[in-house]
Order: C-alpha cells, then sequence, then structure tokens
C-alpha cells in the first residue's frame, strides 16, 4: 500500500509564502521515480505545477517559474514545494504525485488559499 501524505496548506496572504510538504510511504523504491506538484482551481483542470526526477532535474509551469522551488529528500522520501511571492491565482487544491513507467499515486491534496 503505498500513501502520500500532504501538508503545509493554509491562508496566506498576497506576497506571501507557503511550503509544501508530501511524505511518501509503502513498499516501493520512490528515489527512483518522478516527484511532483499539481494543483486545481475551482472550476479548472489539474495542472503540472513542478515536478523532480530522481536524478533532480526539475520542471515548472510558466505560472510558477522564479516563484516556486522543488526539492526532494530520498532518505525521507519526501517532496517539498517552496512558494513564494503567492498570488490569488494560486489559489487551489494541491496534489503530490509519484509516478513512474507503470506507476502512479497521488496524495489527498491540501488547500492552499491566497487572499487578502
Amino acid at each position: 500500500q503505498v500513501q502520500l501524505v500532504e501538508s503545509g496548506g493554509g491562508l496566506v496572504q498576497p506576497g506571501g509564502s507557503l511550503r509544501l510538504s508530501c511524505a511518501a510511504s509503502g513498499s516501493i523504491m520512490f528515489s527512483i521515480y518522478v516527484m511532483g506538484w499539481y494543483r486545481q482551481a475551482p472550476g479548472k483542470q489539474r495542472e503540472l505545477v513542478a515536478e523532480i526526477t530522481s536524478g533532480g532535474s526539475t520542471n515548472y509551469a510558466d505560472s510558477v517559474k522564479g516563484r516556486f522551488t522543488i526539492a526532494r529528500d530520498n532518505a525521507k522520501n519526501t517532496v517539498y514545494l517552496q512558494m513564494n511571492s503567492l498570488k490569488p491565482e494560486d489559489t487551489a487544491v494541491y496534489y503530490c504525485n509519484v509516478r513512474g513507467v507503470a506507476i502512479e499515486y497521488w496524495g489527498q491534496g491540501t488547500q492552499v488559499t491566497v487572499s487578502s
């Protein structure tokens, strides 16, 4: 059984920061898979925010480049998303994702709300 548990969401003012964490557990070797963050705003499709490969290569959505940073700690099976200079349009449910050639797992999501 694989579980992804997100934490760190909440309410923040525009310009503020949040750090999301996703702790993975289960009987797979997470260090070899791509780990990432997606988000889904009300009425919109789920979209990729950022992802990081086993080797540390990263990929970001254009809308978050320069503001968000993804990192992983393979020893802890954890992926992080540091979000700075948050904007109201960043408001969404953020989901952790782990994927490989034949597997894909999702977390339950954590709400991020950017509002004054």
